[in-house]
């Protein structure tokens, strides 16, 4: 009788290791799928900072491109008014 509560324990005991080691497998499968996820965002968060910061050197671009415009613009606007002065002075 004592033979057979070992043996049953035993038993139990064996069940319980044999659960646990399943608990531990299915955890480390699923923390390597979570860390192979990260690893993906983690690149995909830098490809796009890196695309952020492309925009950012293009919006640099722009700005220079529409400050040369206007300052073309002014002068133009100048050399026109003395071109309307000039035709004003024939004029008269």
């Amino acid at each position: 009788m004592v033979v057979a509560d070992v043996e049953v324990k035993l038993n139990r005991l064996e069940s319980i290791v044999e659960q646990i080691g399943e608990a531990v497998l299915s955890t480390t499968e699923t923390i390597e799928s979570l860390a192979y996820r990260v690893d993906n965002l983690s690149a995909q968060v830098e490809e796009q900072g890196k695309q952020v910061q492309q925009q950012g050197y293009q919006i640099l671009a722009l700005c220079d491109a529409v400050q040369t415009l206007a300052e073309i613009q002014d002068n133009s606007l100048q050399k026109l008014s003395q071109l309307t002065q000039s035709l004003e002075r024939l004029i008269s």
